[in-house]
């Protein structure tokens, strides 16, 4: 049996973690209290990670809190300091009581959004997130330091999960509100396709993260992808593509009048989206997703009522 603790533990992925736990001792933390589980109250943005850490003295921890959806009003800074900084209190911490492993969920968004990116991208393929992106641009910085520490302190093992778009029943994010959309916004010259990994999947992978798996780097997500115009058919939604340059342009003008929320750096998000390999997900760490990516997308659409 491990002691485990979780980070950020009352989300949709740390609720299915919980549940799946089993047998182990398990402490989970959040800012808001969990009902039914050994819970303590950690902002990882102070001197919490060290003062719980060092009272529960975890074998693992496993390290899910981040900002993946801005809430209103949210500035660059405050998602900084929650993912960054915070994720420097938790690792800093670990090592300060004897931590025996690190599981941090990373994103494929710290490959960042570029034409050059490779098809699909490969852990070893760099990681270069991107300014203009914060939740890129902090993941690149996290992973960075994570790497910083793999060199300075091989004792502290690490499991990096380099997560795709995770979907599941009650998911409701800044990208499941694209596919509310009366029509799909596609880019011209860009099939923008998508990866998806069901939260159910994602447990599994966390749980085996945190108890018996080896340690590593890996990207997560179901087999294949699916393009803007695959989605679009699914939802039986019609798809309005526009060139790049008039869709910057678009942006531009409608972010400063409060039309949208989004500027004209967002293109590349729709343009190049990480196309994530998951061969080592399935040869070296030994797991292989329960669902395919259109498979995770057909549940979450079920539960939408799209």
């Amino acid at each position: 049996m491990s002691r485990i603790l979780i980070t950020g533990a009352g989300g949709n992925v740390g609720r299915a973690l919980l549940a799946g736990l089993q047998g182990q001792e398990v402490l989970a933390t959040d800012l808001a209290p969990i009902p039914d589980v050994q819970f303590a109250r950690l902002d990882v943005t102070g001197t919490d990670p060290d003062r719980v850490i060092g009272d529960f003295r975890p074998d693992v921890v496993v390290h899910l809190a981040s900002i993946v959806t801005p809430p209103k009003g949210s500035t660059r800074d405050f998602e900084w300091r929650v993912d960054v900084q915070g994720s420097r209190n938790v690792l800093d911490a670990c090592l300060r009581h004897g931590v025996r492993r690190l599981v941090v969920t990373s994103s494929g968004a710290a490959y960042g959004y570029h034409a050059d990116n490779p098809v699909p991208l490969r852990e070893t393929d760099p990681v270069r997130g991107n300014p203009e992106f914060p939740y890129a641009d902090h993941k690149r910085q996290v992973e960075e330091m994570l790497a910083q520490a793999r060199m300075e302190h091989p004792v502290l093992e690490q499991v990096v999960l380099r997560v795709g778009t995770v979907l599941g029943d009650g998911v409701e994010n800044q990208i499941t509100a694209l596919f509310r959309r009366k029509r799909l916004l596609a880019v011209a010259g860009a099939d923008s396709p998508f990866v998806f990994i069901h939260t159910d999947d994602l447990a599994a992978i966390l749980i085996r993260a945190a108890t018996n798996g080896p340690a590593g780097i890996f990207n997560v997500a179901g087999d294949g992808a699916m393009t803007v115009h695959d989605l679009a058919r699914a939802l039986h939604k019609p798809v309005l593509t526009l060139p790049p340059a008039l869709l910057r342009a678009a942006l531009a003008v409608a972010r400063p009048l409060g039309i949208s929320r989004y500027g004209p750096e967002q293109v590349r998000f729709l343009q190049y989206r990480p196309v994530l390999d998951n061969t080592a997900l399935k040869e070296r760490f030994g797991y292989t997703p329960a669902l395919t990516s259109a498979q995770v997308f057909a549940r979450w659409q079920a539960w939408a009522g799209l």
